[in-house]
């Protein structure tokens, strides 16, 4: 069910925005489509540093492009979350006016121009706005027109950690890879010592990998915070091998007959066959739309690995934390779990890629085509 919040004036609608997007944004500029008089999801860049008038007009077009990209988007709001102050006029003033003339020349109506300052707020198409900007309560003051919408509690980098993990769970899940690394070598016959002893459960866990898209729908199906410690060390052996991985990234992006199909070709791959085009555009985020709570899920279960994981084995988790944040629309949160990846292993594949993407501002496709109904995931790029 979608629920329909009006804001009665701009003050309002400001106290809206983060409870929209989920978080307070800072240094950022916030793009607000509208398909008629309705949101179509927040968008959130980095504010352009210390830009000149070309540079500034460059990032304008990009960002106007990003909303261009949405289906039967009309128009838009823009604003600009710093914490400077209006000392000296509107800070950004020359990014919201290249935006406005960008949306004039592409026929977007732009239905308002803010500022949300460290000393205060305004609108660009308010010519009585105080030198200063009006006093920030206003907005809290707004917020009271939407009471059953929670105020965020933190910005656009929160969440971008590893959550907590004990000691005792790190030691549990370090020394299941270890006996998982033995008994795969007694396994496949690269075992050195015959007599080294193998622990039952590192066997039973590699029995797994017998049908790993089972293994991976388990995954996302599993409870959360559930996993036990072979179960978190098996997941991070398998998103330590890029052959593995890539299985699993595709699974979570569909179904299991995905990953049944992703494994298939993966071994028709290793044999010289060509990878299956409508597999590999969903690693750069083509294809059909991947259920967001499937997504979540495995990003949840992928986190809980790399955080029990030994900080030398956990490159892979992280990397796989990254492209799953990248896949939902968040690239702040991508951004830095693949920096996490490139200090435990400085030439990891995934993780560049991520950081290029990112970097880029690339944004899956999918982040483009969410309905205008219901839960829209926020869209989070980076310029």
């Amino acid at each position: 069910m979608t629920s329909i919040v009006k804001a009665a004036n701009a003050a309002e609608f400001l106290a809206l925005v983060p409870r929209l997007a989920g978080y307070q944004p800072s240094e950022s500029l916030v793009l607000v489509p509208f398909v008629g008089t309705r949101t179509a999801g927040v968008m959130r860049v980095d504010l352009p540093v210390a830009a000149d008038a070309d540079e500034i007009d460059r990032c304008a077009a990009t960002f106007l492009g990003m909303v261009c990209r949405l289906p039967d988007v009309d128009g838009f709001a823009a604003i600009v979350y710093t914490a400077a102050g209006f000392a000296g006029g509107m800070p950004h003033r020359r990014l919201l006016d290249a935006l406005i003339t960008r949306a004039d020349a592409a026929g977007l109506r732009v239905t308002d121009a803010l500022c949300v300052a460290g000393d205060g707020w305004g609108s660009a198409f308010d010519p009585e706005c105080p030198e200063g900007g009006h006093d920030l309560d206003r907005i809290e003051r707004g917020a009271a027109a939407m009471p059953d919408l929670s105020a965020p509690t933190g910005d656009q980098n929160t969440g971008a950690s590893l959550p907590a993990a004990d000691l005792a769970t790190k030691e549990r899940v370090a020394r299941a890879l270890t006996q998982l690394d033995t008994a795969v070598r007694a396994v496949f016959g690269e075992a050195s010592d015959t007599s080294e002893r193998i622990d039952p459960q590192a066997l039973a866990a590699i029995h797994a990998l017998d049908d790993l898209p089972a293994l991976f729908e388990d995954v996302v199906e599993a409870e959360s915070g559930t996993a036990a410690a072979f179960d978190l060390a098996l997941l991070t052996w398998c998103l330590a091998r890029p052959a593995l991985r890539d299985v699993a990234l595709v699974q979570w992006c569909g179904t299991v007959l995905d990953g049944d199909e992703a494994l298939d070709a993966q071994a028709r791959w290793e044999e010289g066959m060509a990878y299956p085009t409508e597999l590999a555009e969903r690693m750069w985020g083509e294809g059909a739309s991947p259920d967001a709570e499937r997504l979540l899920r495995a990003l949840e279960a992928s986190l809980q690995a790399a955080a029990a994981a030994p900080r030398d084995r956990r490159a892979g988790a992280l990397a796989t934390c990254a492209w799953l944040s990248w896949a939902l629309g968040r690239s702040t949160h991508a951004g830095a779990f693949a920096e996490m990846a490139f200090e435990v292993e400085p030439d990891h594949g995934l993780a560049g890629i991520v950081l290029t993407m990112v970097g880029a501002g690339h944004l899956p496709a999918w982040a483009f085509r969410t309905p205008h109904t219901g839960i829209r995931p926020r869209t989070d790029a980076e310029e």
